[in-house]
């Protein structure tokens, strides 16, 4: 395919919005530095109507959660019959649907924590003993950590319940995971060298993601050969399993025993200067321009 012009869709109305408008940047300078002629396209309450008016010949999709990562831009690029970076309709709205996303892994025998589903009937007190008396409140359709917040009795349970539900009328409870946190990007049918997080805070928070300096990024991993090669292979199959392409990532944590279980699936990931794909990209010999030329080259239309 031949590409000539690129629109990068990036902002959008979602919680996630001042992240999506620092991706975007970063992406728009990338391909404009391979010599991309691109638009930027700052996706507002109107969206699609900026999108139907697009004369352009590929979309670079920069936006994080709601819209732009739940699969209705994409089926709206889908119906224009114009070609997208990233993941189709069906693995989008997927990977943004944690309940969904690991009700298949559980079902195809992948490894996720224990969950279950919260609302204003639940008995508070039995669900936390149920999941272990510790555990991560998250809405179910949210990224970058928007909204998610640990519990340990039942009144924060109940507070943490009322705070995700801000952003997502669907709110998960997780069983808390106490192991090392890692990530690895996934770019067409590899999976990149593993990343490991290391955070001063009780978990790794929107501003640990994309605004402390005090986060800490070892990649590659302190892990052995064996145990590499297990991360990656376990998040590729998460990534293929839900029929995502292209790129993404996927995040893990070990339990208390060691063993790993998947968090989620990130469809759109970050590209910011604090980004981990960008991280596990140069790791692998990819610069960032490189890195978006690679993601562009895995578009495939519909």
């Amino acid at each position: 395919m031949s590409i000539q012009c690129i629109a990068v869709l990036y902002g959008g109305v979602t919680a996630e919005r001042e992240v999506s408008l620092l991706s975007g940047q970063a992406v728009i300078d990338g391909l404009k530095a391979l010599g991309k002629e691109v638009i930027a396209v700052d996706l507002g309450a109107n969206m699609a109507q900026q999108i139907l008016e697009l004369n352009v010949d590929l979309a670079f999709i920069a936006l994080h959660g709601g819209a732009g990562e739940d699969g209705r831009v994409q089926a709206l690029l889908d119906l224009l019959n114009l070609s997208y970076t990233g993941s189709g309709v069906m693995a989008s709205a997927l990977a943004l649907d944690k309940v969904r996303c690991k009700q298949l892994w559980k079902g195809i025998g992948l490894p996720t924590a224990e969950f279950a589903m919260l609302d204003n009937k639940t008995d508070w007190s039995a669900e936390l003993e149920s999941l272990g008396g510790h555990v991560m409140v998250k809405p179910v359709r949210e990224g970058s950590s928007v909204g998610m917040s640990q519990a340990q009795s039942t009144e924060e349970l109940e507070l943490a319940y009322r705070a995700a539900t801000r952003y997502d009328d669907q709110v998960i409870a997780e069983a808390w995971l106490s192991g090392d946190e890692y990530s690895v990007a996934i770019l067409g049918e590899e999976a990149l060298p593993v990343i490991q997080l290391k955070v001063d805070e009780e978990f790794y928070t929107y501003n640990a993601k994309y605004f402390s300096d005090t986060t800490g990024y070892l990649c590659p991993a302190p892990i052995n050969a064996a145990q590499e090669e297990e991360l990656r292979k376990l998040a590729l199959d998460a990534f293929t399993s839900i029929g995502c392409r292209g790129w993404g990532r996927v995040d893990l944590m070990l339990d208390a025993a060691g063993a790993p279980q998947l968090l989620e699936v990130n469809t759109v990931p970050g590209m910011t200067s604090h980004s981990l794909v960008p991280m596990a990209a140069k790791q692998a010999g990819y610069e960032f321009p490189q890195l978006l030329e690679r993601i562009v080259k895995e578009v495939r239309r519909g």
